[in-house]
């Protein structure tokens, strides 16, 4: 499996964001439709902000694609529902993150957890990682339950620039099952 491959779940088909992706996102949200060839959910995009870092940061790293932003999609709704990924290539110590948003309307269905468990599985298909981080707001919420489900632990607390103290989360290759 090379590093742009789509992941496929059971639900979910998990799109590499290319750039012309960015750009219909960052430009024209309808031409976002027709390049994919589906509908967009309203609430899809949790963090509009991100997409012009991502776009700038792909653009200038462009062997990121396969481990950096995806379109997560509803393969029977045919829909755009949410997007996520991982916050870049692996790190020295073999460590990628994820990370994950599903638009209001699919929530609550398992969909989060079904994506997690894709870009987990596609990390883990890479002999180099060694681990999965994730980091969730330092409190009992929905994402600390999807982390939960997919065999993940929280190890620990970090400093996020926007958030402030946040829950440090990991699964390591030896645990993955």
């Amino acid at each position: 499996m090379g590093p742009k491959s789509v992941i496929e779940t059971r639900t979910l088909r998990l799109v590499p964001c290319e750039l012309a992706h960015f750009e219909a996102i960052l430009e024209d949200h309808p031409r976002l439709g027709q390049t994919l060839g589906m509908k967009i959910t309203d609430g899809w995009l949790q963090f509009p902000e991100s997409m012009r870092v991502g776009y700038e940061y792909l653009r200038a790293n462009p062997a990121a694609l396969g481990w950096w932003t995806y379109l997560f999609t509803h393969i029977s709704d045919n829909a755009l529902i949410g997007n996520g990924g991982f916050a870049g290539p692996a790190d020295v110590d073999g460590m990628v993150e994820i990370g994950y948003s599903i638009a209001p309307e699919y929530r609550n269905r398992g969909l989060a957890t079904e994506a997690a468990r894709g870009l987990i599985s596609f990390a883990f298909a890479s002999p180099q990682i060694r681990m999965v981080d994730a980091h969730t707001l330092s409190e009992v919420n929905p994402s600390t339950s999807v982390l939960e489900r997919v065999g993940m632990k929280r190890i620990g607390t970090a400093t996020d620039p926007d958030e402030g103290e946040v829950w440090h989360w990991r699964l390591m290759r030896e645990d993955y099952d």
